[in-house]
């Protein structure tokens, strides 16, 4: 699937959620199911600068390939970081630099976050983005 397939994906599964104690739920749920980091890779350098809670992701490059895996302390960023990882890993990083994040605002999730939450989300998208920036420069 292309990064836009699975974000149209993600938002349809939204609207059959009915309220944000659904929604929320869902990102919970997504976030039990992502491996997490080793303790070696919760490093400030894999930190997210600007979350609420302690967020990692780190990146790894295969066959022209972007591939994250994350972690968090909180149990709702867990899952917002678990939804962004399984939308973008394993693209190629030209994929990634030319996909939007429209599909946050689609399925209502910055409106329904604190200012600080929103804010880590934020910051949690321009990391995947640098990411993808610094790899396509390295390859």
């Amino acid at each position: 699937m292309t990064i836009k397939e699975k974000q149209d994906a993600i938002v349809k599964d939204f609207e059959f959620l009915e309220d944000w104690e659904q929604k929320y739920e869902y990102l919970i749920d997504l976030g039990k199911e992502l491996k997490g980091l080793p303790e070696d890779k919760k490093t400030d350098e894999n930190l997210i600068k600007g979350c609420q809670s302690k967020v990692w992701i780190d990146a790894s490059f295969q066959d022209g390939k972007l591939f994250f895996n994350a972690d968090s302390d909180g149990i709702l960023p867990k899952g917002i970081v678990a939804l962004l990882v399984s939308i973008y890993s394993g693209h190629p990083t030209k994929e990634i630099l030319d996909s939007d994040f429209d599909f946050i605002s689609q399925i209502g999730l910055q409106e329904f976050l604190s200012p600080s939450r929103a804010n880590g989300l934020m910051a949690m998208t321009k990391q995947i983005k640098f990411y993808a920036v610094a790899f396509q420069l390295k390859s």
